[in-house]
């Protein structure tokens, strides 16, 4: 009896292989025979789900984008709750940490999303993708902005865009800097700075 397939379970698995690729050689080894040969699979069959490297690619960082929100959503219930008790701030921190390179499975998240911003540049088709996924950090980071405002952890009279473009660059930045120098910029050594950060909007008043 012919095995049944689900189409979206083998897109889902196509995607995988994806990032495995790109994770592991680079997304410019993502071809579809590559990525093929990674799932275990004929190209034809890759190409039977995807017309293309384009169609592929784009599913592929949604798959990378999918992960990251799910992840996210989990922290960021805990930390809008208006109900939630204990240390704000390092409830802040763990949210915003959740975007960082800070353990194995992050760094090569961010390794990826590297990669596919840097191959934007000549695939427009890509560019779109990555700006949504950019979007929802910047409302997440405004977001925490807002809420840390109403609460009055904030110092008075911050422009709340300007400083959501800040945090969101610092976050882009560590980024950066952690999967291009992982030996020099470490989880401790983000987590401070991002603590420092967080501190210096507070406010003198409010600080330590």
């Amino acid at each position: 009896m012919p095995k049944i397939v689900d189409p979206a379970e083998r897109r889902q698995a196509v995607a995988d292989a994806v990032l495995r690729v790109a994770a592991r050689e680079g997304l410019e080894h993502a071809s579809l025979r590559n990525v093929a040969d990674e799932a275990g699979l004929a190209i034809g069959s890759v190409r039977h789900y995807f017309a293309g490297s384009s169609e592929l690619m784009i599913f592929a960082v949604g798959e990378l984008a999918r992960r990251i929100e799910a992840r996210i959503r989990t922290h960021a219930a805990i930390l809008l709750d208006p109900a939630a008790t204990g240390d704000r701030r390092e409830r802040t921190v763990q949210l915003l940490a959740e975007t960082l390179p800070l353990d194995p499975e992050r760094r090569t998240e961010s390794a990826v999303w590297l990669s596919f911003v840097s191959a934007a540049r000549a695939r427009p088709e890509l560019r779109e993708r990555l700006a949504r996924m950019q979007a929802g950090l910047d409302d997440l980071v405004h977001r925490v902005l807002i809420e840390a405002d109403r609460s009055g952890a904030l110092a008075p009279g911050l422009d709340l865009a300007v400083e959501t473009r800040r945090l969101s660059a610092l976050l882009d930045g560590l980024t950066l800097q952690a999967v291009q120098h992982p030996l020099l910029v470490g989880p401790d050594e983000i987590r401070a700075v991002l603590r420092r950060h967080l501190d210096s909007l507070a406010g003198p008043a409010r600080q330590g």
